[in-house]
């Protein structure tokens, strides 16, 4: 009870400023079925009592937050009655292995709450909704509710081997998240660049000496044994990754051989049983795979069996150099990664093709990835278990806090989480893209999306280090492409008029964050396509403002992966490719890059080549409208890998963290009249 107690303090401590009312139509994720009864509310501020089955922990913390002794306006004493029944009236679950059903039901009545689950798991996410309704209220509505996830797996990914994050940080996000039903913490512990779990038989492992970034900084199989349990009181269930026989650069540089070796074999064992004894609760060991040739015949079936002895299940990475994970005897679950990673038929898949946040942008991929249907279902199966968001930041960056920021953890997270609990999506990324068009019902989406994230950024997420602002309201005029024969400089009709020009060169989007050619080309679609460099394009929007105000702007040209050794741009220039951009006609200069003229690589720290790590551009806006006007060149781009055709403004107050309130953005206005 003493985590719960901590925990308690930090719901107080970002929940109690009275800055954003949760209602029934905020909720995230959104339950399956909710209506309103005719019945009386329920009123928080008094003391309450949980009867019924044992106390669940998160309900226990519900309690704690909405139970006051004094200041309410009922006096009575109220009750929540929670019952484990053995089903929920149209509920939708599969077998997945180690996750137990979710599904619950709440009959909110005057002064008890009835919930009902078909295990305890389910009375965890029935807290979490109850939460979500009383954030800054006094009474909960009469409501009746019947929810259950589409899918059963809903993670994030911390890889900590290349990075490093602190117990402390994980235990606050796990806390944060498991009140938007978040389900998995994907521990990536090892990597090339260090060893971040302790193994008491191989004090090298965690050795400076073994680490290349960040030495001294790894977890102990105490503080392993607290995290899983903290996890486990809030229904998050932890998947440790010792990878193997890949990425173990680190294991070389402290053992003095690689891992298919004997020797290697013998020590991998002895850690695996580490692992399991710091992660009793943990149903899966994820023991990676990829990205090496497998030279040891028969490797990966000794880990799998291994694991398999010491009560565990199995999961691998999707594909592996070389293997044939249909004849693979004995994994439990694949994860499959990148555009290669297939469904194998018979165990369950994780989806996270495409969910890489180290290669998002801040708007344009979190739309994209909560538009997506998962792996091209609407709710999960025996092959399809969920997704994860994950987190792969091989870029050095100064600080956790960064990692946060740079990668929109927090927002990308959630987009996630929310499309697996409710199913659906438009279509699949790969089909769907990124592109979004005003007035459409994915538009829609977006505005009701963000609308709901946003309630919770001012308020349980206020204090997070959180990128994403509105950009549901921000529409653009793009008019392209123009072949520019690789000539940043040569100039097209837009430079000259917006007017009666060859329209079927234009087209209407939607967003903060715009991209012409996605980072993953041909794949998944963007507004041009798999574009060859040697074009341009131009985009423009009209802002109103009702007055003349100083304010902010989030600008950038060429999202820095955090994956990438990408040269930063030439001081005076926006990107390498020449974009430039304008307000009223005057020219918005490109911030002093702290990386120009560097060598860098993946111990250059990344700085603030992206709009997410640097303070916004002031700008100036005239009473009345205001003229966004932006040049596009794509040609090439040599020390840039990832070459991004994209763009993302967007305006905000003065510190970047929310949009500015008050504006209108339309590509239509009427110049000749006052809004």
């Amino acid at each position: 009870m003493k985590n719960l107690k901590s925990a308690l303090g930090i719901f107080l401590a970002v929940a109690s400023p009275v800055i954003a009312h949760a209602s029934v139509g905020d909720l995230l994720p959104q339950p399956k079925f909710i209506e309103t009864t005719g019945k009386q509310a329920f009123c928080l501020n008094r003391p309450i009592s949980i009867i019924g089955e044992r106390p669940d922990s998160m309900m226990t913390l519900f309690v704690e937050q909405a139970a006051h002794t004094s200041g309410g306006k009922c006096k009575s004493r109220g009750y929540i009655s929670v019952s484990i029944v053995d089903s929920i009236p149209g509920a939708y679950d599969y077998n997945l292995a180690g996750f137990p059903a979710e599904a619950y039901s709440i009959d909110i009545a005057g002064d008890t709450i009835y919930v009902k689950s078909v295990d305890a798991v389910g009375v965890k996410r029935a807290a979490s909704t109850l939460m979500q309704l009383a954030l800054n209220s006094d009474k909960i509505p009469a409501l009746e509710i019947r929810d259950w996830p589409a899918f059963k797996l809903r993670g994030f990914m911390h890889d900590v081997g290349r990075s490093f994050i602190s117990i402390d940080e994980i235990k606050k996000e796990i806390d944060l998240l498991a009140r938007f039903k978040v389900n998995t913490f994907h521990w990536h512990l090892t990597e090339n660049q260090a060893w971040r779990f302790a193994i008491d038989e191989f004090p090298a492992l965690t050795a400076d000496a073994s680490f290349t970034r960040f030495p001294g900084k790894y977890y102990t199989p105490q503080q392993a044994r607290e995290l899983e349990r903290y996890a486990y009181e809030r229904g998050i269930t932890i998947i440790p990754e010792i990878d193997m026989p890949g990425h173990s650069a680190a294991f070389t540089r402290a053992m003095g051989h690689n891992m298919q070796t004997d020797e290697g074999i013998s020590e991998l064992y002895t850690i695996l049983e580490a692992t399991a004894k710091a992660f009793p609760l943990a149903p899966y060991i994820h023991i990676g795979g990829d990205e090496v040739a497998i030279t040891y015949p028969g490797f990966l079936e000794l880990m799998i069996d291994k694991v398999h002895s010491l009560g565990k299940k199995v999961v691998v990475w999707n594909p592996i150099h070389g293997v044939d994970l249909k004849k693979l005897k004995g994994i439990d679950m694949t994860q499959m990664w990148g555009t290669a990673g297939r469904k194998v038929e018979g165990v369950p898949n994780i989806d996270c093709r495409y969910n890489y946040t180290n290669h998002f942008d801040i708007f344009s991929d979190n739309e994209a990835i909560h538009n997506s249907s998962i792996y091209y279902v609407p709710e999960g199966n025996s092959d399809v278990a969920g997704t994860i968001s994950a987190c792969w930041n091989d870029r050095k960056l100064p600080g956790e806090m960064d990692i946060i920021r740079q990668n929109n953890m927090i927002a990308n997270i959630l987009a996630s989480a929310d499309r697996a609990w409710i199913g659906g999506g438009d279509e699949y990324i790969e089909k769907a893209g990124t592109v979004v068009k005003p007035g459409t019902e994915r538009h829609q989406q977006l505005k009701d999306w963000e609308e709901r994230f946003l309630t919770y950024k001012d308020s349980w997420l206020k204090d997070e280090p959180i990128p994403y602002v509105r950009q549901g309201n921000v529409v653009w005029r793009v008019a392209g492409p123009f072949e520019n024969g690789g000539d940043s400089d040569v100039s097209f009709w837009p430079e000259q008029t917006l007017e009666g020009q060859d329209t079927t060169l234009i087209n209407d989007v939607v967003g903060a964050g715009v991209y012409l050619r996605h980072v993953w080309g041909g794949i998944v679609p963007a507004l041009y396509g798999n574009i060859n460099p040697g074009n341009t394009a131009y985009a423009w929007t009209w802002v109103y403002s009702p007055k003349d105000i100083d304010a902010g702007a989030l600008v950038e040209f060429q999202n820095y992966s955090r994956s990438e050794r990408d040269l930063a741009p030439e001081n005076g220039q926006w990107d390498r490719k020449g974009s430039r951009i304008w307000i009223n006609d005057k020219e918005l200069q490109a911030p002093q890059w702290f990386n120009s003229g560097l060598t860098v690589n993946n111990e250059s720290l990344l700085l603030n080549e992206n709009a997410s790590a640097r303070p916004p551009v002031p700008v100036h806006l005239n009473k009345g409208w205001n003229k966004v006007f932006i040049k596009l060149p794509y040609v090439k781009t040599p020390g840039v890998r990832l070459n991004k055709w994209m763009f993302t403004f967007v305006l905000t107050d003065k510190t970047g963290r929310n949009a500015l309130d008050g504006i209108v953005y339309s590509t239509e206005p009427d110049l000749t009249t006052e809004q």
